[in-house]
């Protein structure tokens, strides 16, 4: 084997290495955190909260502050029907409030989007990290020794929460864009 020839099979080898975290990295909130705030700018709402239509009995509320944060939370509520009365109402803080704090035990995903740009799974620049509460809390550092977990365990994790935090964005935002989503 040349030279050349083992130049270009290391390269091919350490492409296919590369491309798996990669692909992890990839963001399916980013958009969809961006796309909420914009209708809640728009609206000039800091928060809101809606049924999630595919899961009977889960909510997602959401309270923003622009520019800063996007906090998310997905749960039953042990009061449904109290919860609905919120919604009818549009107190959307304290239906916030109200789902984050009675939340059904074991039901509950809670996203702390520092920034309100999506889960990031490894921060630039010192930045602040995301953070998950629910059957487990993870912070979305990118220091996977820390949790004792190996990469591909912290780079599965982030992918199950960002998945979960993309479809309670879904919830979120079909809900806004709908004839009286205020």
């Amino acid at each position: 084997m040349t030279n050349r020839s083992a130049v270009s099979l290391f390269l091919i080898a350490a492409l296919f290495l590369l491309v798996p975290s990669a692909a992890y990295a990839q963001s399916k909130s980013a958009e969809l955190a961006k796309q909420l705030c914009q209708l809640l700018d728009e609206k000039k709402m800091e928060s809101f909260a809606a049924a999630d239509a595919s899961s009977p009995g889960v909510f997602v509320a959401a309270l923003y502050y622009p520019g800063t944060e996007l906090l998310v939370v997905s749960a039953k509520h042990y009061n449904p029907s109290a919860f609905i009365e919120k919604l009818t109402q549009k107190n959307y803080p304290d239906a916030y409030a109200d789902l984050n704090a009675g939340a059904v035990a074991g039901s509950k995903l809670l996203v702390m989007d520092t920034f309100a740009d999506g889960l990031v799974a490894t921060p630039k620049g010192g930045s602040a990290p995301d953070s998950i509460d629910g059957a487990v809390a993870i912070t979305f550092d990118g220091n996977w020794k820390k949790s004792k977990q190996t990469e591909e365990e912290y780079m599965k994790a982030y992918q199950n929460a960002d998945a979960a935090y993309a479809h309670a964005l879904e919830v979120l935002i079909v809900k806004l864009k709908s004839p009286g989503g205020q």
